[in-house]
């Protein structure tokens, strides 16, 4: 690895151990709708994430309302010792005979109490527990949907646009030859979810009551409904719901509305703990959690009895209960129904394993089971159809030949390998549409898309995972309601989160081939969940691993990022070029020139092509400071429609976990108008703080499943702590044709890559789809 000229030459060794760094604080940012500030945060700490992540990003500021301080372990981060200390004691009155029951016989003793309180409260009510009734938007209208469809009630159908055919089971999409392409459905008028200002300032008044900020007024009336002012009136601590709230300022909240009449056991205060617990893991990627996580959590916020409290909380439908393990119900369970151990565990028979006690989201649950019925269902119901061996052998390569022939015959097909290896579903697309099906490829951005659009060489054979299930791009829906479509490729798999993986599934129609494609080693999805990862353990389906290697210098770092070794490259070219700084100020005055004088002028590469990535938003070296430095230099000005100017490039998050770059190019009364990929988008005054931010710096969770001609990737001193493997393999990759490290955290990086893999994520995919019937294909 080289420098430019005028830089200072250094290399990145991986020989010297380097002890582990302490933990900083992180700036772990919500989702995007999360917009007004929490009691005691001020405005700059509340700032929504662009990235939409809820991944911890690292920063030297104060973390924002919602999330955790460097001294407030996660739920499903809690110490071995808090954990054994606040596990579950049992309730006063019972048996004496119970206290020797080993942790196996006693959680399965309260499975099932459990489930017979639960019975017992369905039979006095009219109808079922109403789980998930505190959801709102997308989340609640697809548990709806889910329900209806599940109970008979509604066809799938009726939850599109077009008008719904007769109920009917569903069947595959029909042949395209000689028929004409169908006509998408007409659009159907956004759902205007904005809250009444009458609502609003009910809710203001209850809030001013409680001696909490007024800001909140409008998050909560959207949150929690029109009758917010009422629910918070009967239960405070339904404040947490809010995004940005955290568990003290809610109980300041109901202190103050409620005086003497609430305690730390209040019901209705560990009902929303245990929620704000669980949401709080999904911003990290869990779909669930371990119930003593939970439960030690709880004790760590003066909850005297966690067990009774999760107990509640089950029983009020705030979360659901799952067992991963051993069935207690099945003869061979680790122990009887009376308790006692079975006789092959008294003759020295390894017993099973013990049973683990998961508790998740409704919303989490639903898309899981939903997602693993609906890829059983791909797998099973494919058909071979065309004969796909000419196709093979006219393949560009032997990867690509090896999925074209995959594909011919499974309904689901995982693919993995890095950039290079985007060639070969691009290439089974070709080979699909040669043979009259209707083939399509979705990418993560817009970037991915047209990248894609220009590998298969047709504009139409691309589009963005997000048009396509909105219906703005593709070719529409058939009179099933279900895409029309034979083949359809996802790349940028591991970026796909469960619910929107749930929701694309459920569009495909029986007999439509499903491949998921991705790199293994990038990081991991902005929503909960870990689709593209679940898949590949589980082996439930066809596997093909590309053997293409990404070329060059870059290619060669990058390779060898993914399996743990930060090796120095040839780079004869000045590919790749190390610029060792001291302290974060070296670092954003080294990252303007490389910006704006050396990349150019070495590569002929503009600086509205170079693309700067960082570790955090927040402190010295953030996406911010780096920002405001970059704006002085390469657009100066006032900032006159909202801290932007014409020119400016940007951000865009119209969606939590959606970044798409664009360029500011006016304003008026509508709002700001921004160029984003070709496309006019006008974003309404209101939505403009909290939807747009400056893009010159970018996170990489952000860049995820974007490319550029240059990247400059920025590592500051205090950036060591939010450093992993994943994070150096995705930041590494983003740059085509140059890659500049502004590397100030000395033995922390090879450290990182070495030592630091992807952070692992609580989810219940993979055993799912491990127990559901495939073909003899998928074996």
């Amino acid at each position: 690895m080289t420098a430019l000229p005028g830089e200072t030459p250094g290399t990145v060794g991986t020989d010297t151990p380097v002890a582990a760094e302490p933990p900083a604080a992180t700036d772990a940012e919500g989702p995007a709708h999360a917009e007004a500030p929490a009691a005691d945060e001020s405005a700059e700490a509340t700032e929504p994430a662009a990235d939409g992540s809820g991944n911890a990003e690292t920063s030297s500021e104060d973390p924002p309302a919602g999330d955790a301080p460097a001294g407030d372990a996660p739920a499903g981060d809690a110490p071995a010792d808090d954990a054994s200390t606040s596990a579950s004691t049992g309730e006063e009155g019972e048996a004496a005979a119970a206290a020797a029951l080993s942790e196996a016989q006693a959680e399965l003793a309260a499975q099932r109490e459990l489930r017979e309180k639960i019975a017992k409260r369905k039979a006095e009510k009219e109808g079922p527990v109403a789980a998930g009734t505190k959801l709102s938007g997308t989340a609640a209208d697809l548990l709806a949907a889910v329900r209806a469809v599940e109970s008979g009630e509604k066809a799938g159908a009726e939850f599109f646009d077009s008008p719904a055919p007769a109920p009917a089971p569903r069947r595959a999409a029909p042949a395209p030859a000689g028929q004409p392409p169908r006509p998408a459905p007409a659009s159907a008028a956004p759902v205007d979810r904005t809250a009444s200002p009458e609502a609003v300032d009910a809710v203001r008044a209850v809030l001013t009551k409680g001696g909490a900020p007024e800001a909140l007024a409008a998050p909560a009336t959207g949150t929690l409904g029109e009758q917010a002012a009422e629910l918070l009136r009967a239960d405070p601590w339904q404040l947490l719901a809010v995004p940005g709230v955290r568990p003290e300022q809610a109980d300041g909240f109901a202190r103050a509305l409620l005086g003497t009449a609430c305690g730390p056991d209040d019901e209705r205060r560990t009902a929303a703990l245990v929620g704000w617990l669980l949401e709080r893991a999904a911003l990290q990627g869990h779909t669930a959690l371990d119930a003593e996580a939970v439960r030690a959590a709880l004790a760590e916020r003066a909850v005297s009895d966690p067990e009774e409290a999760v107990r509640n909380a089950v029983e009020e439908g705030v979360a659901l209960v799952f067992q991963e393990g051993t069935d207690p119900t099945e003869p061979d369970a680790a122990y009887e129904e009376d308790g006692e151990a079975p006789a092959e565990a008294e003759t020295g028979t390894e017993a099973p394993e013990p049973v683990q006690v998961l508790l998740g989201l409704d919303r989490y649950a639903l898309a899981e089971e939903s997602l693993a019925d609906g890829l059983a269902r791909l797998m099973n119901a494919c058909e071979k159809g065309a004969d796909w061996a000419e196709a093979a052998a006219a393949a560009p390569s032997p990867s690509a030949a090896e999925l074209i022939r995959t594909a011919a015959t499974a309904g689901l097909v995982a693919h993995s390998g890095g950039e290079a290896a985007r060639a070969e579903p691009a290439a089974l697309i070709a080979a699909a549409r040669g043979l009259g099906l209707r083939a399509l490829g979705a990418t993560h951005s817009e970037d991915g898309r047209r990248r894609l659009a220009e590998a298969v060489g047709a504009p139409d054979a691309a589009v963005t995972l997000a048009g396509l299930l909105s219906d703005a791009e593709g070719p529409g829906r058939d009179e099933d309601g279900a895409l029309a479509l034979d083949l359809l490729v996802v790349l940028d798999a591991p970026q796909l989160d469960v619910e929107g993986a749930a929701v694309l599934v459920e569009a495909l129609a029986d007999g439509v081939r499903l491949v998921l494609s991705g790199d293994p080693g990038v990081l991991g999805s902005a929503g909960a969940g870990r689709v593209f990862a679940d898949v590949l353990a589980a082996r439930a389906c066809p596997q093909v691993v590309s053997r293409t290697p990404d070329p060059g210098p870059i290619g060669e770092l990058v390779s060898g990022i993914g399996i743990g070794e930060l090796a120095q490259v040839e780079a004869p070219g000045k590919e790749v070029v190390i610029v060792p700084v001291r302290d974060a100020g070296e670092a954003v005055h080294r990252t303007v020139q490389l910006v704006a004088d050396s990349v150019p002028r070495a590569f002929s590469i503009p600086a509205g092509d170079t693309q700067v990535i960082t570790v955090g938003h927040g402190g010295a070296a953030g996406t911010r400071a780096l920002n405001e430095a970059l704006k002085q230099r390469l657009n100066p000005g006032p900032g006159r429609f909202g801290g932007f100017d014409p020119g400016d490039r940007v951000i865009h998050v119209p969606a939590p976990g959606r970044a798409v770059p664009g360029v500011v190019r006016s304003a008026d009364a509508e709002g700001l108008h921004l160029e984003c990929g070709g496309v006019p988008v006008v974003v309404p005054q209101e939505r403009v703080e909290s939807a747009v931010r400056h893009g010159w710096a970018l996170s990489a969770h952000q860049a995820a499943g974007m490319r550029w001609p240059a990247a400059v990737v920025v590592l500051p001193g205090d950036a060591a702590a939010g450093l992993s493997r994943p994070w150096v393999y995705t930041a590494f990759g983003r740059g085509e044709r140059h890659l500049s490290v502004v590397h100030g955290v000395d033995q922390a990086l090879p450290h990182a890559v070495a030592q630091i893999p992807a952070q692992e994520r609580t989810t219940r995919l993979r055993p799912l789809l491990e127990a559901v019937p495939t073909p003899d294909a998928a074996s």
